[in-house]
């Protein structure tokens, strides 16, 4: 089955251990399941091991122990650059090739797939135009005529180019202004309900993650400390949560 497991669930991982050549344990004894169609956001501090579980159902890093399983089949089974390119991928930093118009970076995964010329570049602009760029606008210029949430906006065309079941997002939008955010996070809830795609998403926002997520994840020392509703994840009575319940109450 293509894009899911025959259970419904997209990725699992069972008992998940990451560890550096040197010993140090970045994740530790991760179990969870994420439904197909499901926004799992994960939110944490600063080193808690969040980009490293997203590198590891990406296969960009190796488990050291434990088991993943992605799209219905053990990660062990897929070829690294098939799975890959069954997942988008989507960083702060974007990571446009500068000297590729929009409309070619774009189509960057399509062209690796094979794609024709013509329908490469009818995704390309039907992507733009999903994420509110104006192909006729935007399609010919080059990412440093661009503003930062633009490019976000090309980075996430990108992703969905090829038509990926899943996604991973790494704090997409964490270095735009905050007004800017806001609107590419209600365009993105948008794009959400109309996709349906199995989404992963790192933020350190709480507010952030409660529009876009149906569930959060906690992740603390490399450990899921907590995953709720992204409904209930403030009403949890735990000292971690407390302080995020305070960065969104007023001042």
């Amino acid at each position: 089955m293509t894009g899911a497991a025959l259970d419904g669930t997209a990725v699992r991982l069972e008992r998940v251990r990451f560890a550096t050549p040197r010993g140090v344990e970045l994740v530790r004894g991760v179990d969870l399941a994420i439904a197909r169609g499901e926004t799992l956001v994960l939110v944490g501090r600063s080193g808690s091991g969040k980009t490293t579980l997203l590198k590891l159902v990406n296969a960009l890093l190796q488990a050291t122990s434990g088991r993943i399983e992605v799209l219905g089949r053990n990660q062990t089974d897929w070829d690294p650059i098939r799975l890959r390119r069954q997942i988008g991928y989507v960083i702060q930093e974007v990571g446009l090739f500068p000297h590729l118009t929009v409309e070619r970076n774009v189509g960057v995964v399509p062209r690796l797939e094979g794609w024709e010329t013509g329908r490469i570049r009818s995704r390309a602009r039907e992507m733009l135009a999903l994420v509110g760029l104006e192909p006729d606008r935007f399609a010919e210029r080059y990412p440093a005529e661009l503003s930062g949430g633009q490019r976000q906006r090309v980075g996430v065309a990108r992703a969905l180019a090829a038509d990926p079941p899943l996604l991973l997002l790494d704090e997409p939008f964490g270095a735009l202004d905050p007004l800017t955010r806001t609107e590419i996070q209600l365009e993105f809830r948008a794009l959400q309900a109309k996709l349906g795609k199995t989404m992963v998403f790192v933020t350190h926002d709480v507010r952030e993650a409660i529009v876009l997520g149906d569930r959060i994840a906690l992740v603390r020392d490399g450990v899921l400390h907590r995953v709720a509703a992204a409904r209930d994840f403030l009403a949890a009575d735990d000292p971690e949560i407390d302080a995020y319940r305070r960065s969104v109450e007023p001042l």
